[in-house]
């Protein structure tokens, strides 16, 4: 919607709307305050969204990882955080709290302050606004991705299935609570490793799954991208719940919108197919490198304590954006 609004001409706006991109990116020069020959640039998103689990801490900091994730996603490093909060008439007080407190704690923990925020009366909400830094060399946008370069995902997919299990009251707490603690980690570190190599392009895995995200950058780049569905890593439990048919909606949404424009290969198990569509809450990033950096990336991550998960390639533009095999 907003790309019939945005000045896109104005240079200050190095990365807008136009590109599908996790967070927009604007040059700051000497208008600005900035010394002659400085080189710097903001990343500002915002996320919000109401729980995910029933745990008040933890969908704070969910709802905090997710967001602050996008400034990753873009290479930067996050600055400080606005509260967005919504909560009804005659909600716990200790409750709203706990929210707080949880999101806090993970904005803290990304060494970016909390600025302030506003909040409103309405059904539960929460999330932030978030300005990180970056140097305009560096920033990774969707539309990087080259012929032959591969990439990687550093989180399990599967929160779709596993918040809407838990919701229906499928699954215990004790179950949810390991996904939980997924959500609620930073991007951080997965940032760092791909800081360390000649990254052409990264985005986060969360609303529109692995291939809408993963179809963001190819559309962006002009090619196509090949996702070895067999690879993907999933969440402990999530298949089980797939084949159950527990999803959040985003795979039966994902796949009206985005048919047209996937090749799914023959044999693979609806389940596995609709666990890529499916919406994630905080995934992890997808990084996309040059085949000749892919060591050095994999390094990166094992020094991160991350694991090394690379799930396609991308090709030249065929017929269709994305194939699954």
């Amino acid at each position: 919607m907003l790309r019939g609004v945005i000045d896109t001409a104005d240079e200050r706006l190095l990365v807008g709307p136009e590109s599908l991109d996790d967070a927009g990116v604007v040059v700051l020069g000497e208008n600005e305050g900035v010394p002659p020959g400085g080189r710097v640039a903001l990343v500002q998103t915002v996320d919000f969204f109401p729980p995910v689990v029933d745990d008040p801490f933890l969908y704070g900091a969910i709802a905090a990882a997710n967001a602050l994730s996008d400034v990753y996603a873009m290479g930067g490093r996050p600055l400080t955080a606005l509260t967005l909060a919504g909560f009804p008439k005659g909600f716990p007080g200790e409750w709203m709290a706990e929210i707080l407190k949880g999101g806090f704690e993970k904005v803290r923990e990304s060494g970016a302050l909390v600025a302030g925020g506003h909040t409103v009366e309405s059904d539960v909400q929460f999330g932030y606004s978030v300005t990180g830094w970056i140097d305009p060399a560096r920033v990774r946008t969707n539309a990087g991705a080259k012929a032959g370069d591969v990439a990687y995902l550093t989180k399990a997919l599967g929160m779709g299935c596993m918040t809407t299990a838990a919701k229906l009251g499928k699954i215990s707490w004790e179950t949810l609570l390991p996904a939980a603690r997924q959500m609620a980690t930073l991007n951080d570190r997965a940032a760092r490793a791909m800081d360390r190599v000649d990254t052409h392009a990264c985005t986060d895995i969360t609303g529109f799954g692995l291939v809408g995200h993963a179809y963001n950058i190819a559309k962006a780049s002009g090619l196509t991208l090949r996702i070895r569905v067999n690879d993907a890593p999933l969440f402990p439990g999530a298949l089980e719940l797939a084949q159950r048919g527990l999803f959040s909606g985003g795979a039966k949404r994902g796949r009206a919108a985005l048919g047209s424009e996937i090749e799914i290969g023959a044999g693979l198990p609806e389940p596995l197919v609709n666990l890529v569509f499916d919406a994630e809450t905080s995934g992890g990033l997808l990084i996309v490198v040059p085949r000749a950096d892919a060591e050095a990336l994999e390094a990166a991550l094992r020094a991160e304590d991350l694991p090394v998960w690379p799930v396609g390639e991308f090709l030249a533009p065929g017929s269709k954006r994305l194939e699954l095999r």
